[in-house]
């Protein structure tokens, strides 16, 4: 997407191009059109296309971003109207490039003459002024729009290039997100484990080196196999159940088959996380439900957890900053093409997050 991204400058300069190639070209069209180029006639139309040149360029380059830009409202205003009437007046005072004509000169191809040219037709000096005073205002209005159009586009990547760089910055803090206190614990569960079921307690090892390894490397990439993030989501639950032992029920329902796609690492953890944090309440029973379904272009991700009523405030620290960066990162990763729904029943939580696949 970057490559096909358009510099805005690049964009300016075009439209600049174009417009004064095809101003520039009317004086040749004009004196082409009559049937005969004068060259001087045209020089001095020019001339006068010059100075309108002038005051694009003055405008567009020095006072719109010296000045307007910078809000120095007053200073452009002043500027302006100087440059413009400085130009105007050199141009009524310049010799017009259409020299006035007589009769004489207007003969028609059958020989026939218009009445009342005789007489040389001469441009009042007042009309000559507001004519050129009001296409310099064109002028002017013209660059500044093209100006402020591509300012806001190169506010616009900017503001975007600001907002990846957040987002690498957001996700990287969910790839370490998983509490250090998680394997402090887990490491603590595993010694008790060893001289009291020394398979379960191998099965506990090797689930934590694939944690360890999916935090440290797998994680750093932009995207990862499915495969390998429920593959961490096993092994992240199994560690938790070692943790909560029987009063925590989990089921995990997980599709036999995993297409070969990729999606964002860690997408799921905090929310998983966060079930356990709130979800989990001794000496009551809990539970902890995690479901991936996939369909032809979504993947769904349920999550539930069991709710209770000892639990003080549990709802609004569900909904407080953690839960807010997660949407912040979603809305980075797919813009709007997700969806976010958290149910607040009276016996359960329930997340149900569908991304695009």
């Amino acid at each position: 997407m970057n490559s096909l991204r358009l510099n805005p400058r690049k964009i300016e300069f075009l439209l600049y191009l174009l417009i004064w190639v095809l101003v520039f070209s009317v004086p040749y069209f004009s004196e082409r059109g009559a049937g005969l180029v004068n060259w001087n006639d045209m020089m001095i139309n020019w001339m006068h296309v010059f100075g309108y040149f002038v005051v694009f360029l003055v405008n567009v380059y020095i006072l719109a971003p010296c000045l307007l830009f910078k809000k120095k409202y007053l200073y452009y205003f002043l500027s302006i109207s100087v440059l413009i009437i400085l130009v105007v007046a050199i141009n009524v005072l310049l010799p017009s490039g259409f020299p006035p004509r007589t009769a004489s000169e207007i003969n028609t191809s059958n020989g026939l003459m218009p009445p009342g040219l005789n007489a040389p037709m001469h441009k009042p000096p007042l009309m000559a002024f507001a004519d050129n005073l009001i296409i310099c205002i064109l002028i002017v209005g013209a660059g500044t729009t093209i100006k402020l159009m591509s300012k806001w586009l190169s506010e616009e990547d900017l503001r975007k290039d600001a907002e990846k760089e957040h987002l690498k910055t957001n996700l990287a803090l969910l790839r370490h997100q998983v509490s250090p206190h998680f394997f402090m614990n887990t490491l603590n569960n595993i010694h008790s484990l060893i001289e009291m079921d020394a398979a379960k307690a191998q099965d506990a090892i090797e689930r934590l080196s694939i944690l360890m390894r999916y935090l440290l490397y797998d994680s750093a990439q932009n995207t990862i196999e499915l495969k390998k993030e429920i593959e961490f989501i096993r092994s992240f639950i199994s560690l938790m159940q070692l943790r909560h032992s029987d009063e925590v029920e989990v089921k995990l329902l997980i599709p036999d088959q995993i297409p070969d796609i990729k999606i964002p690492p860690m997408l799921f953890i905090s929310l998983l996380e966060n079930a356990f944090k709130h979800g989990v309440s001794y000496p009551m029973k809990s539970f902890i439900y995690f479901e991936i379904q996939l369909h032809e272009n979504t993947l769904d991700c349920i999550i539930k957890n069991s709710k209770h009523k000892t639990v003080v405030n549990q709802y609004d620290e569900y909904m407080g900053i953690g839960l807010e960066n997660i949407k912040k990162s979603l809305s980075l990763l797919y813009e709007k093409n997700y969806k976010l729904d958290i149910s607040d029943k009276d016996n359960e939580y329930e997340v149900k997050l569908i991304i695009p696949v």
